[in-house]
């Protein structure tokens, strides 16, 4: 009891020292925007306002099970409705608190903004250990949830729209659409109150492996950029470089295994919370992720050492913290060797260690941009739940007819004939899956891009974390602005 009441602790001083990383982010992003527009464009009352949360509803909620009556507290904070709906994960954990809520809502507003999702941000919790309750108890609490969320609107297709977070998943959201659903029964639109959706009840295909593909996508639009790629002294291509991942959750698996497949580089350390695996010619990720479902643990693996968090000190060129929130600090910044650091979870980084990293010479790909693939295809599917079509449905087969006629245009014009296994692979209109991996890269892309340019063309702009803040803040204050505020 004593063990789980000092993580419960932790984890909320952990909650209170991400909402002042965000804070301290967003003063900075104010500062150079100021320079660089003027205060007439961004006054410091308009930046107070948009750096506070419109609102939290707190909710308390009781559920008869194993004969007695238990109470549940949740929160669903709004940070800002500048775009409608609003956006953002609801998470189960013991140490769920309003700051934490309320700084997560405010990075889902600065995140839709940066990748030109029309969303604003929100976030929700639920304070509870999953693995406390059975699964139809579980269900019974989560129905029930979402039943005091739609009472303010706060599930909600054109409103307020969850997503899956830590501790919750498909499943959940599945029981709460279907709850949305039960109490809307002639809303059309019903299923898009929520995304992370299995396919089969409306949710889209790639959703699940969204923000590991897109940190990705992340990192191949950062080394295609020759004047930000040179500032950490690697060289072209991710083929080969040394990679650390911290945390082998959804996101950090996806990540890792899409790299180390598709891109050929080398995840020579994996960090778990009960060790790590080393292994310099590359982990076999989808083997060490098997080998944790099977066992439960990390231990036992080829390469397995009790030496953890300290490998994030490892010498590699890439770092991709993917668990959890302040990973590193003030503490240990002066020890990371890797020149570059992608954040694949939110806020690993903390605001005193930045400038330490900074002055290492060490480029931080941030959060805001990084991590973003998710929410960027829970749009796709909330525009798929309001279309009623499955993305794909109408041109799939008209795609095929073409490529196959241009490409029996060209084998009666040279007289060759292509092999069958090209045919195969060229013939190929695209599927779901295909549009939504398009979709999400051309996001990634063009939204690095603006990031880049903000960073080498503005002056006074310390670093990828400041640009991206920047680039967020000034397309909030112009969306406010177009709205008489």
């Amino acid at each position: 009891m004593g063990a789980r009441l000092l993580g419960f602790e932790k984890k909320l001083m952990a909650s209170d020292a991400f909402l002042n990383s965000i804070e301290v982010n967003f003063q900075k992003a104010v500062k150079c925007l100021q320079e660089a527009e003027g205060k007439d464009f961004l006054s410091s009352d308009l930046a107070n306002q948009i750096m506070l949360a419109n609102a939290t509803y707190t909710v308390r909620f009781g559920v008869r099970l194993r004969g007695t009556m238990h109470t549940f507290v949740g929160y669903r904070s709004v940070h800002s409705d500048h775009f409608e709906p609003v956006k953002g994960g609801i998470r189960y954990d013991l140490a769920v608190n309003q700051g934490e809520v309320e700084a997560l809502a405010a990075l889902m507003t600065y995140k839709c903004a940066l990748v030109e999702v029309p969303f604003g941000g929100s976030k929700g919790g639920l304070i509870i250990n999953p693995r406390d309750w059975k699964e139809e108890e579980l269900e019974r609490i989560t129905r029930r949830f979402a039943q005091e969320l739609a009472k303010r609107d706060l599930i909600h297709p054109s409103q307020n729209v969850p997503a899956p977070d830590v501790g919750t998943g498909e499943r959940e959201m599945a029981w709460m659409a279907d709850e949305y659903r039960r109490l809307n029964p002639t809303d059309l639109n019903a299923w898009a109150c929520v995304t992370g959706k299995p396919v089969s009840k409306g949710g889209i295909a790639g959703r699940t492996e969204a923000t590991g593909r897109g940190v990705q996508y992340a990192l191949r639009a950062f080394f295609d950029s020759e004047i930000d790629l040179k500032k950490t002294g690697l060289t072209s291509g991710l083929k080969g470089k040394r990679i650390i991942v911290q945390g082998l959750g959804n996101v950090g698996y996806h990540a890792a295994l899409f790299l180390s497949i598709e891109d050929k580089a080398l995840i020579t350390h994996v960090l778990e919370r009960d060790g790590a695996v080393i292994n310099a010619n590359g982990i076999d990720i989808h083997s060490l992720k098997q080998h944790i479902l099977d066992k439960g643990s990390i231990k036992g693996y080829p390469g397995f050492t009790e030496s953890g968090n300290e490998m994030l000190e490892a010498d590699a060129d890439i770092l991709i913290p993917a668990a959890m929130e302040l990973v590193i600090t003030e503490k240990n910044a002066s020890r990371i060797k890797t020149p570059l650091i992608i954040e694949a979870a939110n806020g690993p980084v903390s605001s005193e260690a930045d400038p330490i990293l900074d002055e290492k010479g060490i480029i931080i790909i941030p959060d805001l941009y990084a991590n973003a693939g998710g929410v960027t295809v829970s749009y796709f599917e909330w525009i798929k739940n309001l279309s009623r079509i499955r993305l794909g449905r109408l041109q799939k087969r008209a795609q095929e007819g073409q490529i196959s006629q241009l490409v029996h245009g060209i084998e009666n014009m040279t007289g060759k004939i292509f092999p069958n296994d090209f045919k195969e692979s060229v013939i190929h209109g695209a599927s779901e899956v295909d549009l939504v991996r398009s979709g999400l890269e051309d996001t990634m892309r063009s939204s690095y891009d603006v990031i880049s340019k903000a960073w080498n063309n503005t002056k006074d702009v310390p670093n990828l974390r400041t640009a991206a803040m920047m680039v967020a803040v000034k397309r909030v204050v112009q969306s406010y602005s177009s709205l008489g505020i």
